[in-house]
């Protein structure tokens, strides 16, 4: 059998994603485009009406393309929404996220054919590198905006000797670079029957890693600000094992507007939290989310949120126009913005963001890196996430040191 994933949304899916093409992988299924696949899985997101509408978008496309296709939708529109998705063409079976587990086993056997057991995970497979390992799903958090506890339910922990062994297991099939995600990764470890954090897995991997055969490094993905504790920042700040780069949420820089959205900090903590970063991991990457456009932003409450990017130290911004999800309390608050508005202000927010970007950009040029080899080995990306194109010779996965030539290029010092 052939198959396709197709992946939208944050980390977490991503992590999700893998796990269901190394089942597949396994049971001797084949990868192949969407276009000549018999089974496509489409592993949604329901953050925005935009990440609706583009999955809905791409399993037309698919069953267009491909009308033999058997599409199986999965993810968090798939819990939402799983009627909206049953009725489009080819969709054979909608899996909300609490069966992601199941999912490979839900697809009839004979589908999957009896063949021997296929290729097993290793670096390139879906086209990734690094290995994104989910320690943590679910998020009990209020915010006001946010659709998310309800399709990914509560707070749940991956036991540490679990994510041990996970460890083990892909750092022995060949990955070098391990991103750790969670929906709410901040609250590792408290639903535990023996409650733990998120700064003590962070310590129990570092212990490990150092006693693998193999030179792995710790990516942490996006924290919570009031999670990103102060051990954590010096964990990274001193440990060669973690890469000097943070992914702070801030949604918007109004004390007023960050109450309405129930974030439980205050502009001069999060300010407090990356100039403490900035100082103490002088090269760090620090990229941060935003929403514009949330009900009743004033402009002075955007010009607030605007002023205070262009001073600030952050490096790269992920903007979301705001928008409406039924059932969240923000739904039904009054005062919303008029989308021309809305998508006036997210563009503005976004030129901030390529002028923040550029400047770190150049403020490395320079600086000598370690990095990591992608695609066919033409790419690196740095611990502080640079991309750079660096000469040909290598091959994908190889650590290498380079020096920062140019925003877009490096110079190989050595490997």
């Amino acid at each position: 059998m052939k198959y396709a994933v197709i992946t939208f949304g944050c980390r977490v899916n991503q992590a999700d994603s893998l796990g269901f093409e190394e089942a597949l992988l396994a049971s001797g299924a084949t990868a192949a485009p969407p276009e000549d696949a018999d089974l496509v899985v489409v592993n949604t997101c329901s953050v925005t009406s935009s990440a609706d509408q583009g999955a809905r978008q791409v399993i037309r496309r698919v069953a267009r393309s491909n009308p033999a296709a058997r599409i199986v939708v999965t993810g968090c529109y798939a819990t939402r929404r799983p009627d909206e998705l049953a009725e489009l063409p080819n969709v054979v079976r909608v899996v909300p996220n609490d069966d992601k587990p199941r999912l490979i086993s839900l697809i009839h056997p004979s589908d999957l054919g009896d063949g021997p057991c296929g290729a097993a995970i290793e670096p390139g497979v879906a086209g990734r590198t690094a290995f994104t390992l989910r320690v943590q799903t679910g998020c009990a958090e209020p915010c006001s905006y946010c659709i998310i506890p309800s399709t990914r339910g509560v707070p749940r922990s991956v036991r540490p000797d679990q994510v041990a062994r996970e460890l083990d297991r892909v750092t022995a099939a060949g990955f070098k670079e391990i991103a750790l995600t969670g929906v709410h990764l901040g609250s590792y470890g408290r639903d535990l029957d023996m409650p733990s954090s998120l700064i003590a897995l962070l310590r129990a991997l570092d212990d490990r890693a150092a006693r693998l055969p193999v030179d792995v490094l710790f990516r942490i993905s996006s924290l919570e600000p009031m999670d990103c504790s102060s051990a954590i920042v010096d964990l990274v700040a001193e440990s060669p094992r973690f890469a000097p780069h943070f992914h702070l949420p801030l949604q918007h820089a109004s004390d007023r507007i960050l109450a309405a959205m129930r974030r439980p900090y205050t502009l001069d903590e999060y300010s407090g939290l990356v100039e403490r970063i900035r100082a103490l991991v002088p090269g760090a990457a620090i990229g941060s989310d935003v929403i514009v456009g949330f009900p009743s932003e004033t402009d002075a409450d955007f010009d607030i949120l605007a002023r205070w990017l262009e001073s600030s130290p952050l490096t790269h911004i992920h903007v979301f126009p705001y928008s409406d999800r039924p059932g969240t309390p923000a739904s039904a608050m009054p005062g919303k913005v008029a989308g021309a508005t809305v998508r006036e202000r997210a563009q503005r927010v976004r030129e901030i963001g390529q002028r923040l970007a550029a400047r770190f950009r150049a403020s490395q040029i320079g600086t000598a890196q370690r990095a990591l080899t992608l695609e066919d080995g033409s790419l690196a990306v740095t611990g502080n996430y640079l991309k750079l194109r660096i000469p040909p010779g290598r091959a994908r996965n190889e650590w290498v040191t380079l020096r920062v030539a140019s925003e877009h290029h490096g110079e190989l010092l050595g490997g």
